[in-house]
């Protein structure tokens, strides 16, 4: 059921000051205007995840086939189109824009969703307070690609974030990457190609441009095609067993 957990990797990486290091890096975004934020506050409770101590998913979805991941949702576009069309998938959705938070929340009411929770927090913390072989699948779709070099190390994608990923999701499971950035697909390639558990086996010459099965373009998508930015990757990294 995958290699055996090191207790270190339930330790997150700190700061020079000691502090839990957050890899999303950015927190602010635009305001939630009075009617979302009194929406929010009445909604978001009732679907959010707090972190104690360790999460098993069955608890949150008792009766879900299947349990996925996705993490930096953004405006929820995604992440509400998939949980209505498979009702018995549970979802856990990541995101620490209040924007985006606000957007799903509607997104959730107005679609009487029932089989998503939303986690605000840094997903590092949420990865690390799963089971091993607790996940179905990963989504991170466009992620902050922090083009700097000296950011680099904030990007999403890491030798730490993929241990993790490989521990939970489960075997024949599947981590799938999107991104509009040549540089950051390069990246997150050098990374999976460095994890052994995570498989890399496309199917022809860039057919990493082609999206995923029944993939609806993202609003960041749409205006990544506006500005010129056309080529988009979609990588699918099977969990291998072992």
């Amino acid at each position: 059921m995958g290699k055996p957990m090191k207790p270190e990797t339930r330790t997150l990486p700190q700061t020079r000051t000691g502090e839990p290091r957050a890899f999303f890096g950015r927190r602010s975004g635009k305001k939630l205007h009075g009617g979302q934020k009194a929406q929010v506050a009445e909604i978001l409770p009732r679907f959010e995840i707090r972190l104690e101590d360790r999460l098993d998913p069955k608890t949150l979805f008792p009766d879900a086939k299947r349990i996925v991941i996705e993490i930096g949702y953004g405006g929820g576009e995604h992440l509400a189109r998939k949980a209505q069309e498979e009702p018995q998938t549970g979802f856990i959705g990541c995101e620490v824009f209040t924007g985006g938070i606000g957007k799903m929340v509607q997104a959730i009411e107005a679609r009487s969703l029932e089989n998503v929770r939303l986690y605000t927090d840094d997903a590092l913390k949420l990865l690390m307070a799963l089971p091993d072989a607790s996940v179905d699948e990963v989504f991170l779709l466009y992620p902050d690609p922090w083009p700097k070099t000296r950011h680099h190390k904030r990007r999403f994608v890491s030798p730490t974030t993929l241990t993790q990923l490989a521990r939970v999701i489960r075997p024949g499971g599947v981590f799938n990457f999107a991104t509009d950035i040549e540089d950051y697909a390069n990246w997150t390639l050098a990374h999976i190609l460095r994890e052994p558990l995570f498989a890399f086996a496309p199917q022809g010459p860039g057919h990493w441009h082609q999206p995923y099965a029944g993939w609806q373009p993202t609003r960041y998508e749409q205006k990544a095609r506006r500005e010129g930015r056309m080529l988009s990757f979609y990588f699918s990294f099977p969990r291998v067993a072992v």
